[in-house]
């Protein structure tokens, strides 16, 4: 193992790190600590990117939670953040460094640079994430609540990179909530905070669920599998306008409003009936902030198969869900310039829009812009169906 090695050339003694909590990373590190520990060398984790260690929010039988609001409860009546420490005056350099070879003979970037456009949205780093969460802390927390549905505007935090990569402390966050936010436990956006802790609590109580459903039940689901489907997804080609703003933005920035996730997995999992397994993958192989808890808690939630599970006949209508949230099409416009000249009554659904407006846009169905994959009634329908047939195998 290399740990011990670079210890032993710089001259350390013990080796420290936060700890967190996916099932091949907690066996990474009882590893580690066996082969520090086995060469002499202190070796310790500590939490530091949540608010409460899993085993210290329990219900009172002492059960883990599968349920957010009691789990919500039981954090904030147990929640003791411990005293910040001050930041060192200086770091001191061990004596010698051990031999390296320079960043760029490793050749990590792609040869063809399609990340360039997501290098240049995002600024990685505690710097770049302090500033972003400071001003979002300042000017927009207070109406979260209500412009975290509007893909258009810039309503969300955009934190999440950063608190999973480790440039940002959820407990930092939450204590400068505290001091900035009137009534910051019930706010929006420490809600959001708990959910985050809510997913990570129950993937270490449930290591399985990456790859299987919390509710046994769907596995029995019949889900109807299609590469056309998938690919026409992945693409940003469904026919439904906000779907596909919201797949080409994650291809473009490896990141998706979360109103639109929402949206964009239901029509997945509900009417093109994929299994919610692929569309994680999906997500996985393409989010920045890919994070295996909220991943996998979010998609199981979505087709009702996970914890506090949204229930299965809740399915999104991509259209009416545009027109709520995007009224004037400002999104749809910025991630599917082909229907950009379509005025806004029809950019939600052009495949009705009349041939007159159509041609003054020039957008033709099935040329220059996909018809819709599927009926949404009827394959919302045949989705009900098939979740009572699976209900109804014993």
């Amino acid at each position: 193992m290399l740990l011990p090695r670079i210890a032993r050339d710089t001259g350390a003694d013990a080796v420290y790190w936060n700890r967190r909590y996916e099932p091949a990373v907690i066996a990474r590190d009882g590893a580690l600590k066996g082969a520090l520990r086995a060469a002499d060398l202190g070796a310790e984790s500590f939490n530091g990117s949540l608010l409460a260690e899993p085993w210290d929010v329990r219900s009172p039988s002492d059960k883990p939670y599968r349920m957010f609001t009691p789990f919500r409860r039981r954090l904030l009546e147990r929640l003791q953040l411990p005293p910040a420490l001050s930041t060192p005056r200086k770091l001191t350099a061990p004596p010698a460094w051990p031999a390296a070879r320079a960043l760029d003979e490793l050749e990590l970037m792609p040869a063809i640079p399609w990340h360039e456009r997501m290098q240049n949205h995002w600024t990685p780093g505690e710097t770049a994430a302090m500033r972003r969460a400071r001003k979002f802390l300042a000017s927009r927390v207070r109406g979260y609540a209500e412009s975290r549905n509007l893909p258009a505007d810039d309503g969300t935090s955009a934190l999440s990179p950063h608190l999973h990569f480790g440039e940002l402390s959820v407990r930092q966050l939450w204590r400068w909530g505290e001091r900035s936010t009137k009534g910051w436990p019930e706010s929006a956006f420490a809600s959001e905070l708990i959910w985050r802790e809510f997913a990570h609590h129950l993937l270490f109580y449930q290591p399985r669920t990456p790859l299987e459903p919390l509710d046994p039940q769907f596995e029995k689901f019949e889900w109807r599998t299609s590469k056309s489907h998938q690919k026409a997804w992945q693409r940003g080609l469904t026919g439904f306008p906000i779907v596909d703003a919201g797949m080409r933005q994650l291809w473009a920035l490896g990141w998706m409003h979360n109103r639109v996730r929402m949206i964009v997995a239901s029509l997945l999992i509900k009417n093109l009936r994929q299994p919610w397994l692929d569309g994680a993958r999906w997500f996985w192989d393409t989010l920045v902030d890919a994070d295996l808890a909220n991943n996998t808690l979010n998609w199981q939630w979505t087709a009702g198969c996970g914890a506090d599970a949204a229930p299965y006949f809740r399915i999104f209508n991509p259209i009416t869900q545009g027109q709520k949230f995007d009224p004037d099409g400002d999104y749809v416009r910025r991630w599917v310039p082909e229907l950009a000249e379509l005025p806004a009554d029809c950019i939600h659904e052009p495949h009705l829009a009349p041939a007159t407006v159509l041609a003054a846009a020039n957008v033709r169905i099935g040329k220059t812009y996909p018809a819709p994959r599927v009926n949404l009634k009827t394959s919302r329908l045949e989705a009900l169906e098939a979740y009572r047939s699976m209900r109804s195998m014993r």
